[in-house]
């Protein structure tokens, strides 16, 4: 675990790092937002920043993530300041620690991150060979190549390998090919001396130089450009890279392990991916199987998450009956692992008396399995399809007619501000839904909020929608 404490925290830097150290954590300290970004950018890395909210906690997260590293925020203030708390969270701080800091909260907040990161949970036969398979070729130096849809946690076994390799106590560093432009992707990776193209203001180390030593993911490597894949295989087989605008190559040392949710053996047969590549690659598949082809993992994974946005959202954790937890089983899961957890937020934020019931998991597809079991063909289901078809144009007409007398801007902020509800607050996630970057997303939230309109925080949506 590496920590990097950011700002004075009121003076109590050397109690919070002297806690962190105790707990196993390699603790750095910078001054200010800038000299944090320059810490990240020249490889020394970080599991998660600690910042002090004297400081613009908002704009060290928005600069984090216009610099593309992604890592958890919490922040420290003097006291339970409640105002400073609140603010923190809105701009995407994870966590508020009040200051002194408290051994125990220290603890446990870097136990959090260690566990979110690493931990794989399952029950289920079918993911119980794949995890042993996992653990089996975790201590090797071979490339591992995950698959499997969407949400099912590819990233999360990915961690779950490196945790159980010998790199452990080294850096895990992830890339997400398919979230980069191919013109930002190659720095992203290799790294640039300043000057090297327009924008490089500053020298910064690439991913395969901060993963030295450690484990580098690239995630949804099939969305790479076949120009970047015939680097990246060079610098996988003579473990040296070439920054942009370097004189001279750099040396690695890394275990490299890769996802995909495309079957790569077709990307090879199609030309989009080179079979040179994959071959390195996929020196152990480990494919991971559907969330529906795992049923008694959906029990144990939805107690998990019911506790869990229990505790962010500051409510006590209901329980789950047993109709809703059968509907749980029997969902087809389309999100995977992913729609379980947004389907499981959401239905804490609604539960009532202290209980998850079928009206508050709200699935769109609750009945498709028992639907499919009905459908007969009968005259009345012809009848009944009919209707809904019928209803659904009529409902498509009013739509556009609603549309009719009003400006784009006005629309736009309508399906912004819904997308952000549907995803209760969720900034990525509505980013990603709407095709626009975390950026754009925010500078539009920001300007709505000074126009005096209520954004909805992380976790919040559907309790002000109530």
């Amino acid at each position: 675990m590496r920590l990097l404490i950011v700002g004075s925290l009121e003076g109590h830097i050397a109690t919070a790092g002297q806690i962190a150290l105790k707990k196993g954590a390699k603790v750095a300290h910078v001054d200010d937002t800038p000299q944090a970004l320059e810490s990240l950018r020249s490889g020394q890395g970080a599991d998660l920043v600690m910042a002090d909210v004297s400081l613009d906690v908002g704009e060290l997260i928005d600069a984090l993530q216009d610099e593309r590293i992604s890592v958890p925020v919490i922040a420290c203030g003097i006291g339970n300041d409640s105002r400073a708390a609140v603010d923190a969270i809105k701009a995407g701080a994870k966590e508020y620690v009040p200051l002194p800091p408290d051994p125990e909260m220290i603890a446990a907040v870097l136990a959090a991150v260690a566990e979110e990161a690493t931990s794989f949970l399952s029950r289920d036969p079918a993911m119980a060979r794949v995890l042993k398979l996992a653990e089996r070729v975790a201590p090797s130096e071979a490339s591992v190549l995950i698959t499997g849809e969407s949400g099912t946690g590819k990233e999360v076994m990915a961690r779950h390998i490196h945790g159980k390799s010998k790199r452990a106590d080294k850096p895990f560093i992830s890339v997400n090919c398919a979230a980069i432009p191919e013109n930002l992707l190659e720095s992203e990776l290799f790294g640039h001396e300043k000057g090297a193209f327009t924008g490089a203001v500053a020298r910064r180390v690439g991913k395969f130089e901060e993963a030295n030593g450690g484990t580098l993911l690239l995630d949804e490597i099939s969305e790479m450009h076949p120009r970047l894949q015939a680097k990246l295989l060079r610098a996988i087989q003579e473990r040296e890279i070439d920054r942009l605008g370097g004189s001279k190559p750099v040396k690695v040392n890394i275990r490299l392990l890769a996802t995909s949710n495309r079957d790569l053996e077709e990307a090879v047969r199609d030309g989009s991916f080179r079979e040179d590549l994959y071959f390195r690659l996929n020196v152990v598949n480990v494919a991971l199987p559907p969330l529906r082809d795992r049923p008694k993992d959906v029990e144990v994974l939805a107690e998990h998450f019911t506790r869990k946005y229990a505790e962010a959202n500051a409510l006590p954790a209901p329980e789950i009956d047993d109709e809703a937890l059968e509907q749980l089983k029997t969902c087809p899961w389309r999100g995977n692992v992913r729609e379980l957890e947004n389907t499981i937020h959401r239905a804490v934020l609604l539960a009532a008396d202290g209980c998850i019931t079928p009206d508050t998991i709200l699935l769109k597809n609750a009945g498709a399995t028992e639907a499919t079991k009905a459908a007969s063909g009968t005259e009345r289901t012809a009848g009944a399809t009919a209707g809904s078809e019928t209803a659904s144009s009529h409902h498509g007409d009013s739509e556009r007619h609603g549309l009719v007398g009003r400006t784009v801007a006005d629309v736009e902020r309508d399906l912004i501000l819904n997308t952000l509800e549907h995803c209760l607050g969720n900034r990525t996630h509505a980013a990603n839904i709407l095709g626009i970057s975390i950026r754009t997303l925010r500078n539009k939230l920001r300007a709505y909020s000074q126009e005096g309109i209520r954004v909805p925080a992380p976790g919040e949506a559907d309790r002000a929608t109530a």
